[in-house]
């Protein structure tokens, strides 16, 4: 008996002695790092006449810190809340550039150390290419010359990139349409303090409905989604100046016409939902002028909880808004 007591003593000692041991992550053997540590070949992206073209380089694999990062799943997207953009972003670290007759691809001078780039968008004339940057803190809007290569950084690390795209092109090539941070943001609720002001509510319906992820599940949840999406649209020039063009609002897209005169912004309103996500939440469809002012009140799509049974089936009114390639300013549904 004592010796069975010793030896459980001995195992229990050796274990309490293991568990102190402060352990890092271990490389595996060289050969097997050289299998896996291994550099993506670039992705391509080129200009419509296909004589001028931006090589991406992107990391192999995800870091640690980017695995460990903060996430927030609310009706239906993955945020990141210290950053504001998708936590399922996928980040390009180097971008190259060539004519179609270059041997080589010539390096992009002035990218931001340790770039976390995404959202790549040509100029309408296809001379300059913007670009976000993901910094520790935020998102920052860069460009470059597609001529000289040569990148600069426009904004702060004040973007809202949790909708997608947080740019887009005027028809000038000068200036962009960016969404920003609203400067009284409200801080974000943590749902595991937060003391309920009431129950949470649903009334229920029969109907057919898929099972959604991430959906909203309170009003603590509804208040951080609408903190999130918020954003303030600004009118920003190359040179850096920057002015306000529409007041804080969720905007969810915006498209300029092809002749660059109009541009068609949609914009998520409440009630939102607990049982669908955002892709169903009610939007309000409006077409401005160049100086914001309204022209149409195109369209207010409802919440669609229920739609009707059938494969096919679908909701009644406008849906599919877009503009027509083929004319200057002529919309399609």
């Amino acid at each position: 008996m004592k010796k069975l007591f010793s030896l459980i003593a001995i195992i229990c000692f050796s274990q309490s002695i293991l568990a102190q041991e402060e352990l890092v992550y271990q490389k595996p053997p060289a050969e097997i790092l050289k299998l896996a540590d291994f550099e993506r070949a670039p992705s391509l992206s080129m200009n419509s006449s296909r004589t001028k073209m931006l090589f991406q380089y992107r990391n192999t694999y995800k870091s640690l810190a980017d695995l460990s990062e903060k996430e927030m799943r609310l009706a239906g997207l993955r945020i990141n809340p210290a950053t504001n953009i998708s936590s399922t972003t996928t980040y390009i670290n180097n971008l190259k550039y060539k004519d179609l007759y270059d041997l080589e691809a010539k390096q992009v001078e002035g990218l931001p150390v340790n770039a976390k780039i995404s959202n790549i968008s040509w100029s309408p004339d296809e001379t300059k290419i913007a670009f976000t940057n993901t910094t520790d803190t935020g998102i920052e809007l860069w460009y470059m010359d597609i001529l000289t290569g040569k990148a600069n950084r426009l904004t702060e690390a004040n973007l809202n990139a949790n909708m997608g795209n947080p740019f887009t092109w005027f028809k000038d090539n000068n200036s962009l349409l960016i969404r920003v941070l609203p400067k009284n943001k409200p801080a974000i609720i943590d749902s595991k303090e937060a003391i309920p002001t009431g129950p949470t509510v649903s009334i229920s319906e029969k109907a057919q409905n898929r099972t959604y992820q991430d959906l909203l599940q309170n009003p603590t949840d509804e208040a951080n989604f609408e903190t999130l999406i918020s954003s303030e649209l600004h009118k920003i020039d190359l040179s850096g100046t920057q002015t306000l063009w529409k007041d804080k609002d969720m905007y969810s897209g915006e498209l300029f016409s092809p002749d660059g005169n109009y541009i068609m912004i949609n914009t998520i309103h409440k009630p939102f939902s607990y049982i669908v996500t955002l892709g169903r939440f009610p939007v309000k469809t409006t077409i401005y002028d160049l100086n914001g002012k309204v022209v149409s009140e195109l369209n207010d799509r409802p919440l669609l909880e229920v739609l009707p049974k059938g494969f096919m089936a679908t909701y009644t009114g406008k849906r599919s808004i877009s503009w027509r390639s083929d004319h200057a300013a002529t919309l399609y549904w």
